[in-house]
Parts: structure tokens; sequence; C-alpha cells
């Protein structure tokens, strides 16, 4: 009997929108797998924020616009810089032994001109690194030098695949599928409508950054875009949207913790932490702080990462030794017709099952310290929201 095969995205769906609806698609169309897993973030995203829906809300508005199995992506590689995003996405999915796709939105590219950009990233001899310590010099993020660099050294590459942030995680991605040897094929989607941090709401295809905006606003203007731009069950819980009160607590975090805790986070860097205490103490007020700190040098998202990293209380060293070890695929949301094919794909895998608070009795060192840090992220969101959420609840929609 032929097993079963798997296309995989990893994803913070804050919200889910008509994008992720036709990605979805998508990916049951062009990937040939009989079942979609999406690897979700949790309670906290990427670009430094609380998210606007908790986890088990969003992962069942993904069950229920097509994926069969929601499973979190660890806290402490969600809100970890790209490169350390995508190799904790892929470090779980390649020991999915079902898992042979991974999809991903991009602007542009194919297939092979993400794994030909991605293995020049692998190959830093001494040129690239004579160039990437020159483009440092004039304060630009490492990322921008980096890419600079490789563009500089290797003509046949599409700058547009180091351009834009769908692209540059897309090429994370297959840098890091390159570098575990993992038995998974990219598959590059192409995005429609709006771009990543497009403000405007379309008529249809907007922007998550736009959708949140308008989540905020509450107007009956925003409303209509949010109704034109959301599955119905998506906007149906919009419309009870209520932001948290992370920023403050972030803030309080950060003025609270030691130079020492904010150094270890894995954004920080070049004594980054004691120019984020001075600003805070001086402008206690999280945009007027953040505003303060920001430079060409050091992104928004990236001090807004350190920040959460900081509430989160992730250390770099620790996300570098969980990337080292065996860990977990932890259930959120499974599509309740097919369930039982489905767990027993996903049982096959090289790591532990966690589909009930049984299942985490299996996990040890590395793989349990994670775990304790999605308990934690999870706590303190439901503290913000005051709303209590289940440590081990999977959803069957």
């Amino acid at each position: 009997m032929e097993k079963m095969k798997i296309c995989a995205v990893v994803c913070e769906y804050n919200p889910f929108h008509n994008g992720h609806l036709y990605q979805l698609g998508e990916m049951k169309a062009q990937s040939g797998c009989e079942k979609l897993l999406c690897l979700m973030s949790g309670n906290f995203t990427q670009r430094g924020e609380a998210a606007v829906f908790d986890k088990y809300t969003r992962a069942r508005h993904a069950v229920e616009n097509g994926a069969d199995i929601v499973a979190e992506l660890p806290a402490a590689f969600a809100v970890s810089p790209a490169e350390l995003f995508a190799q904790g996405a892929i470090h779980i999915l390649s020991a999915i032994s079902a898992v042979k796709v991974l999809a991903f939105g991009c602007e542009s590219g194919s297939r092979d001109d993400f794994l030909r950009t991605a293995a020049a990233t692998l190959r830093e001899d001494r040129a690239f690194k004579s160039a990437l310590k020159e483009n440092l010099k004039d304060g630009t993020s490492y990322i921008r030098a980096r890419n600079k660099a490789l563009l500089d050294l290797n003509a046949d590459l599409d700058e547009r695949l180091l351009a834009s942030p769908n692209n540059i995680l897309g090429v994370e991605y297959c840098r890091a599928i390159l570098a575990e040897k993992a038995a998974i094929d990219p598959l590059p989607i192409l995005r429609i409508g709006a771009g990543y941090a497009d403000m405007v709401p379309r008529k249809e295809f907007s922007s998550a950054t736009s959708l949140r905006a308008a989540m905020a606003d509450g107007t009956l203007a925003a409303r209509r875009a949010l109704k034109r731009n959301l599955p119905k069950n998506v906007y149906e819980d919009a419309l009870n949207f209520h932001a948290t009160a992370y920023e403050d607590a972030a803030l309080c975090a950060l003025l609270r913790a030691s130079d020492e805790e904010i150094k270890a986070t894995p954004d920080c860097s070049e004594g980054l932490e004691n120019r984020l205490k001075a600003m805070a103490r001086t402008n206690p007020e999280y945009g007027a702080a953040l505003a303060k700190v920001v430079t060409k040098r050091y992104t928004l998202s990236r001090v807004k990462r350190i920040l959460l990293q900081n509430y989160l209380k992730i250390g770099l060293d620790e996300v570098r030794e969980y990337l080292k070890s065996p860990l977990y695929l932890r259930t959120l949301a499974l599509k309740k017709e097919g369930s039982e094919e489905t767990l027993a794909a996903l049982s096959e895998a090289n790591i532990p099952l966690i589909v009930r608070k049984s299942d985490a009795a299996a996990l040890k060192k590395d793989a349990l310290a994670c775990f304790e840090k999605d308990r934690f992220a999870n706590a303190l969101f439901a503290a913000l929201t005051h709303t209590p959420l289940g440590d081990y609840e999977t959803l069957f929609v």
C-alpha cells in the first residue's frame, strides 16, 4: 500500500485571509499530496507581536478552510529571525517521513531558482566573508549585507529572490532543506493581491498587515474591508477582536530584565541591550521607545522581536541547542474526517507526536525544555487575553 504524502506550509495565519485560502487550494492542486499540514506559529509571531487570535482559534480557521492538520511551530523558532525560523521549521518537518513537499508563498522565482540561490548562501568562502564584512560597515542589517555580497559574487542569481520578505524566507527554507539534507521538495506558489506590508485594503486579496489594522480600527469601512477579505468564519471572529495589553507588558519586561538577559536573545547584538534599556527609561511608551532605537541597521521588526524574545525568555544559545536535538510535533487542530489516517501517518515520524497531555511524557531534555517554552508562552497569552487556554488541547473540526 502506497504511503500517504503530505504537503506542508509554515504559516502564521494572523489572520487567515483569502490569500491563504487561495494558497491552500494551490498546494492541493500542485503538490499531488493527499493531506495538507500547516506548521503554524503559536500565540506570538515573527514580527514581534501578539497574534490577533489565540493559536487554537487560528488553527480552527485553517482546518475549516481546507487544512487537514495544524501543528504548532515551537515559540523558540516562531519569534526568531528568518534564518532560525526556517531552520526550526525544517528541523521538525524533516523528521516526518510523510512530508514530501514544502509550499511557500513568493513574489517570483521557480523551484530551481530558489534552490540555486539557497546553495549559494551555503558557500561562505573567503571572498564572501570579505564582502560581507565590507557591507556591514555602513550600518546595513546582516541579512541585507549578506544578500548584497551574494549578488556581487554571483552574477547568475536573481536579485528579486533576495529583495522581498517572502522571497527571502523562501530562500531560507530551501537553505535549511539543503543543510538538513531533508527529503522535501520545495514548492514556490506565487502570491496574488497586495504586497507583504501593503497597508491599503484591497477588494479581495489584502495583506495581513492591512487586515490587522482594520481589525484594530473597528469602523464601518474597516469592517467592510474585512468582510471582503476574510472567509466567513474568520470574519465573524474578527468582529469580536480585542487588542491585548502585550505592548505594555513587553516594555515592563524589558525594564525589569538584566542587560545579560536581553543580550542573550537571538536578535540582540553589538550592545543594543544598553540602547534599548536607555530608550525605554526615557520614553515610557512602547511605540515611542521603539522609534528611538530603530535605524537602518536595526529594523523595526528586529527591535520588536528582541522585546518579545525577552518577554518569553528565549535565548540564542537555547534555540541553537533545540536545533541539534529531536523535538516533537504538537497538533493544535485536525480535520475530523480522515483524522485516524492522518494521525497514523504522523505517528511514523522520528519525533514524538503530541495530541493529548499524556503524550508529553515522552519528551526529554531539550525537547522538554522547548515544550516548556511553548507552555510559558501560552500562559502569558492567556493572562493577556483573560482567556483560559488549554495546554494540551487538540481540536477535531
